[in-house]
């Protein structure tokens, strides 16, 4: 099983860096993660958060793949219906040639009413827009439509769907499935079987919420106020075009459960030996080859994620290698 980090490169007010700085230590760390062993880097994409939350994640993995020679560069995903696809097909081709075919390319669909308005996309009709892109998109990569054509034949297309119908559409359309919930085997495979694909296909990858350290208990307490902040822009995204405004969710409360709130998993402080375990937990039974973990919550301090990234890069990593 392949380990790597997961950024959405979130610089909160409270704790903020000037802007140049903050792209460049996180490209930086980036290329110390694959210095210290880090198979892949996963970018994830919202619009207008307060925090800057990576709003163009192709833009970003292209200066990634001009400073690392190794690992892998994916998608978590880029939101399909607010793009053309190709818009999405020549730029994630740029990406391509510039990695020399390191570019995993990860489509969802969102849920961000607001982000929808602003590109004039139809929010009721994401899903089957994200299915479409993906059979437009594969057929301008794979059919020499776009210049410069990708290196990579066929190119690797992911979809980031939750729940039992969306790990069957990611069959059906021959796709990795970036969901590591045990729950969306059955119908991912029976996708697979519906669109002809051969079982021995399936590959499921995924965020795994998790943070490596030394001392879990001293680092969750320091993670506390930079996880209340993650969920409650989350919370924030979700209730948007409601009309509604979510209870924020206080670090006191997020110590009385040490679990989250609603959709989004909890974050697990772990030491290598637990996070070794659990990660291999996860595995059994699941035709899982990567799992990635956020390199930072929402602005946590420097060297916990530094720490964090280089014991999940080493230590676990190694761990899990024989999967």
């Amino acid at each position: 099983m392949r380990i790597g980090i997961y950024l959405d490169l979130r610089n909160p007010p409270e704790w903020r860096k000037p802007w140049p700085d903050f792209y460049r230590q996180s490209l930086e760390l980036v290329v110390q993660a694959e210095a210290w062993g880090a198979d892949s880097v996963w970018l994830s994409e919202h619009h207008f958060f307060e925090d800057g939350y990576l709003p163009q994640p192709l833009t970003f993995a292209a200066a990634v793949a001009a400073r690392t020679q190794r690992l892998r560069i994916g998608t978590a995903v880029l939101l399909a219906p607010l793009r053309v696809a190709p818009q999405i097909a020549e730029e994630v081709a740029v990406a391509d040639q510039i990695s020399n075919g390191r570019i995993d390319l990860g489509l969802g669909a969102g849920y961000v009413h607001d982000e929808f308005a602003a590109y004039g996309a139809d929010l009721s009709r994401r899903y089957t827009a994200t299915d479409q892109r993906v059979q437009q998109v594969r057929e301008l990569l794979d059919g020499d439509i776009v210049t410069p054509p990708p290196v990579q034949r066929p190119f690797p297309i992911w979809l980031g769907y939750n729940g039992p119908q969306g790990a069957r559409r990611a069959g059906r359309l021959g796709c990795g499935l970036l969901s590591v919930n045990p729950a969306s085997l059955d119908p991912y495979r029976e996708g697979l079987a519906e669109g002809g694909h051969d079982a021995s296909v399936a590959r499921m990858a995924g965020l795994v919420p998790l943070v490596v350290a030394d001392d879990p208990d001293e680092a969750y307490e320091r993670i506390l106020p930079h996880l209340a902040w993650q969920l409650n822009t989350y919370r924030a995204a979700g209730a948007s075009g409601t009309g509604k405004t979510p209870k924020p969710l206080t670090v006191e409360k997020l110590r009385e459960g040490r679990s989250t709130m609603g959709v989004i998993s909890p974050l697990e402080v772990l030491t290598p030996d637990d996070a070794i375990a659990h990660l291999r937990g996860l595995a059994d039974g699941l035709p899982m080859v990567e799992a990635y973990c956020w390199a930072a919550v929402a602005g946590m301090p420097d060297d916990l994620t530094r720490r964090h990234v280089e014991l999940l890069c080493t230590e676990v990593r190694e761990g899990v290698s024989d999967l």
